[in-house]
């Protein structure tokens, strides 16, 4: 890898480093959900920063171009974030789903409180007269 693609990389990786550190600073993103791209970045940074241990893991993979690694790793880092971010989703989903459920019964229960309270009250009405 030559040094301006090293330079290069390792410029684009430190800012996005700052950018996401800044919305969680700012409370934009949760942390929990910031931590697999944290990882990410970090491990490539390390790989640009130190190509000699890129070249021997992308040899032991029998990758033969030390960019390829970075962007197989690029790849696979992806897959991971997605992967996370779908069973957060599954999540949030199934606790929408719970809430949507607590608030139909509950809708439920008030309406028929109000139609026992109100056959109640026809028979006190009829009662008095």
């Amino acid at each position: 890898m030559t040094l301006k693609v090293q330079i290069l990389i390792g410029i684009i990786l430190i800012l996005v480093l700052g950018a996401i550190l800044n919305m969680v600073r700012k409370r934009q993103l949760e942390l929990k959900y910031v931590l697999a791209w944290l990882f990410c970045d970090l491990t490539l940074l390390f790989f640009d920063c130190f190509p000699d241990t890129m070249i021997i893991v992308a040899g032991f993979l029998g990758i033969y171009s030390p960019v390829n690694m970075i962007f197989f790793l690029g790849f696979v880092f992806s897959l991971i974030i997605i992967f996370s971010l779908t069973v957060a989703l599954s999540r949030v989903t199934a606790k929408v789903r719970r809430m949507a459920q607590m608030m139909a019964l509950e809708n439920y229960q008030m309406e028929n409180e109000k139609e026992i309270s109100g056959t109640d009250k026809q028979k006190n009405l009829t009662e008095q007269k």
